[in-house]
């Protein structure tokens, strides 16, 4: 398909007399057109259509459609009846009001380029620029980050119906496209285990006997595997998709211990980042929180709040489950930084914090990151009297500590902690912490007192830190990022932010960056109406507490 330009600026005057005699107050799709003007063109969309070919539908139209189909939890086929027979979209579409819109599956084919080419970024940033414009949302100022999980759309399989179901996928792809080979290959006995799905199939209750068909499972699977890397199976079979990944699968789940196929030890699985789940969602992973977890993604949500301006998300970041929050900061601020919206001041939960990221936001975007930085966690840090590094006094010219005894450090030495990251371990002698009159309060090694210290910006960081959070201000301050947890209830309860429509983690970003936007639609709706926010619920037994 080839793209023609449409401008949406101009909106027929039949379609505007009868939506506005229909609707005096106008509604959400109307007040978005008036104030925010054109949002989308479709020149932004260029690149994903060809040059020549048959006409497509207006992109600019199509990405408007979405961002309303997601303000109202509309699926496709809703979504264009609207087009075709509701007044407001036809005036936010600037459509003629006997225009009959355009076949549902056209929506479809339109995401599937947009996740292609990763371009669902560009629809979100459309809107928020709209709002720039117009002088809602502005650089600088705070913005405050939190996360939510977001359940793959496949169900939770056990281990043993990962495998079981894995090696039935296969199964019925290769017999798609080889089922007389197949024959050939597969056990009688195969039928009974792998011809149903695992829901419908009785496992054994007992521990040991679900170990022996996990066994047989992974033996099976070995079998096609090697049947279908041999010279005697169809060409293509090893490149078929649902092959490839029972061969991944099985890496990861079975060893050979002298030349037997035997299920791994869960202690022998692989990390969490690159562990399949199921066979129907590869790209989902299982993301732990505490005593929660869940197979799919999360996303990362930041708003503005300032008092005199509407809330705006203004940024969203799809990740893996098990990503940690302080791995996509970064990211964040980047992605902020281009589009012109780096904030003054950036509140984080403990997630996201540590002092190397306090650091590397002064350092490269002049962001002061503010969040509870974590305390020490030294087993004798619990007693009233620990000597925690805040007691020692630092030298890091002359490269040496002095201990509150007044002795000075034997050794300086620059080392790698457990993650990789620099640090300073620093050493004191035996014969000083001995007969010391503060051991007790130091240390209970024999060898005598060490420290592990990070790098000197992070260190002072670290230090100042935890001092300041102990203060009023800063909780006054902090409090302000309490707020982030309703756009997150307002994303999962009137948006489904919270499981995913699609499968694929370049589907599951597009729909939260169409999400993103329909939140900010709807918010710069309430703005304009006056509607003003929701209160924090308190419920009728909370609110007796006494205060303090």
């Amino acid at each position: 398909m080839s793209l023609r330009g449409v401008e949406l600026a101009e909106i027929p005057e039949e379609t505007a007399r009868v939506a506005r005699a229909v609707f005096p107050r106008g509604c959400l799709a109307m007040r978005m057109c008036d104030v925010l003007g054109p949002v989308f063109a479709d020149a932004d969309f260029a690149e994903l259509f060809a040059v020549r070919g048959r006409p497509a539908v207006s992109p600019a139209r199509l990405a408007l459609v979405s961002v309303l189909q997601f303000a109202e939890g509309l699926t496709d086929r809703q979504a264009a009846h609207a087009v075709r027979s509701r007044l407001d979209w036809k005036y936010a579409l600037s459509l003629e009001s006997t225009d009959t819109g355009f076949d549902f599956s056209v929506l479809s084919e339109f995401r599937a380029r947009l996740a292609e080419a990763d371009a669902g970024r560009a629809v979100f940033d459309a809107v928020l620029r709209a709002a720039g414009e117009a002088g809602l949302v502005k650089p600088g100022g705070r913005r405050r980050t939190d996360a939510t999980r977001v359940l793959a759309p496949t169900r939770d399989l056990n281990r043993l119906e990962f495998v079981v179901e894995t090696l039935r996928t296969a199964l019925d792809q290769v017999a798609e496209v080889a089922g007389d080979w197949l024959v050939t290959v597969a056990a009688p006995e195969w039928f009974d285990r792998y011809s149903a799905r695992p829901e419908d199939s009785r496992f054994p209750s007992r521990w040991a006997a679900r170990v022996e068909h996990g066994d047989q499972c992974g033996a099976d699977g070995m079998t096609l595997l090697e049947a279908a890397c041999s010279t005697q199976a169809p060409p293509g079979l090893w490149n078929l998709p649902a092959v490839e990944l029972l061969r991944r699968t099985w890496v990861q789940q079975f060893q050979h211990v002298e030349g037997v196929v035997l299920w791994r030890h869960p202690k022998d699985a692989p990390p969490g980042l690159i562990r399949l789940r199921t066979p129907h969602e590869p790209e989902a992973r299982t993301g732990a929180k505490r005593d929660l977890a869940w197979s799919g993604y999360k996303v990362h949500l930041g708003e503005t709040c300032e008092p005199d301006a509407p809330h705006l998300i203004t940024h969203i970041h799809t990740t893996p489950a098990p990503v940690n929050d302080n791995a996509v900061l970064e990211d964040v601020h980047t992605a902020l930084a281009e589009r012109e919206l780096l904030p003054d001041e950036h509140l984080v939960d403990a997630g996201y914090i540590d002092a190397e990221q306090i650091h590397h936001a002064r350092r490269d975007h002049d962001i002061d990151l503010v969040g509870p930085v974590g305390q020490n966690t030294n087993r004798e840090q619990m007693t009233d009297h620990f000597f925690d590094n805040t007691h020692f006094a630092v030298d890091w010219n002359r490269r040496q500590a002095v201990r509150p005894g007044g002795h000075t450090s034997v050794q300086w030495r620059d080392a790698h902690g457990n993650r990789g990251t620099p640090v300073t371990r620093v050493r004191f002698a035996r014969r000083h912490c001995g007969p010391c009159e503060l051991r007790t309060s130091c240390t209970n090694a024999r060898t005598g007192r060490n420290l592990t210290l990070r790098p000197r910006a992070e260190h002072d960081i670290l230090q100042q830190a935890r001092v300041e959070q102990d203060t009023d201000h800063w909780r006054r301050r902090y409090g302000h990022r309490a707020g982030v947890e309703g756009a997150i209830s307002q994303g999962v309860q009137a948006f489904g932010l919270r499981r995913s429509r699609y499968r694929g983690l370049a589907k599951t970003r597009l729909q939260h960056h169409l999400t993103g936007a329909a939140i900010n639609l709807a918010r710069l709706d309430a703005w304009h109406t006056g509607r003003p926010l929701a209160r924090t619920r308190v419920s009728p037994f909370a609110a007796l507490c006494p205060a303090g």
